[in-house]
């Protein structure tokens, strides 16, 4: 097993990382693994699993349509606030979450779940350190939960490592959630490395890979989690960054870093240069 090399990270940065091999050849790098940091929009993963789950067992008819409850609309990630149509199914909206990390289809899939049982879907997963915390909200206030989500880098690499080897639930919910995540949209973070298409790589894209993720963002964090697969190896990785107590917005150093985890990955899982020439 080949170890990899993280590049060097900007001090001003919380950060928590690792890279395993997902077929559990053990960790292929790290950095303050179980550093717990704010993720954002990341412990929507958690909901999916939810939904996968009530989807499967039959609780939950995926051409329902959602109800969104007026004291849960926000803006801001997504498309459905924008839709003049929102009477989506529970199929489409999680479809939502996992493309565009849609807010309002994240709050009415809550609300359709409960909170509670959203919550209690890590601990049931073995995790203490990494969570749904809360409902997103236009604007959160002292007496609201601190923060949406939360997580150690350990830990949602764990995540999509049994994720990717369908260990999460049963192969059929795993299978769920990450159809949901092939469709997400957002490969600026280590994924801007691999030189997919942002918008089409559900099927094997550039050099082979299979990428299913999830990304995270706030003004003061940047968070992607996935299951990369290539002809070479297939790893499961974490990179998690807040820099909430900084004076200063580090998002360029922060983006150059999780740019060259990437490439590291990309050329790790493919054997091949960037520019499609075989390595060595």
């Amino acid at each position: 097993m080949t170890a990899l090399t993280l590049p060097a990270l900007d001090p001003r940065v919380r950060w928590s990382i690792r890279i395993v091999d997902a077929a559990g050849a053990g960790v292929l790098a790290e950095h303050a693994p179980q550093q717990q940091c704010e993720t954002a929009s990341i412990g929507k993963v958690f909901l999916l699993i939810e939904v996968a789950r009530r989807l499967e067992a039959g609780e939950l008819d995926p051409d329902q349509r959602i109800e969104i409850p007026e004291e849960h609309r926000v803006a801001d990630s997504g498309l459905l606030y924008r839709m003049r149509d929102q009477r989506v199914t529970v199929d489409d909206a999680a479809l939502l979450v996992g493309a565009v990390s849609d807010n309002l289809a994240t709050n009415a899939l809550l609300s359709l779940c409960g909170l509670d049982a959203v919550r209690a879907v890590a601990p049931g997963l073995g995790f203490t350190d990494t969570s749904l915390h809360d409902f997103i909200r236009n604007e959160r206030t002292p007496d609201l939960p601190w923060t949406p989500s939360y997580g150690t880098a350990a830990e949602l690499a764990e995540l999509m490592r049994r994720l990717g080897a369908g260990e999460v639930d049963s192969p059929a919910v795993s299978g769920r959630v990450l159809d949901w995540l092939a469709a997400d949209t957002d490969t600026s973070m280590v994924a801007d490395a691999l030189l997919l298409d942002p918008l089409a790589h559900v099927e094997p894209e550039y050099q082979g890979m299979v990428l299913r993720h999830k990304t995270g963002s706030t003004s003061f964090a940047r968070i992607d989690i996935g299951h990369l697969a290539g002809p070479a190896a297939a790893v499961a990785y974490a990179v998690a960054a807040n820099w909430k107590d900084s004076e200063d917005d580090v998002r360029a150093p922060v983006l150059d870093a999780m740019h060259a985890i990437g490439e590291q990955l990309r050329a790790h899982v493919t054997g091949r240069r960037r520019d499609d020439e075989k390595l060595g």
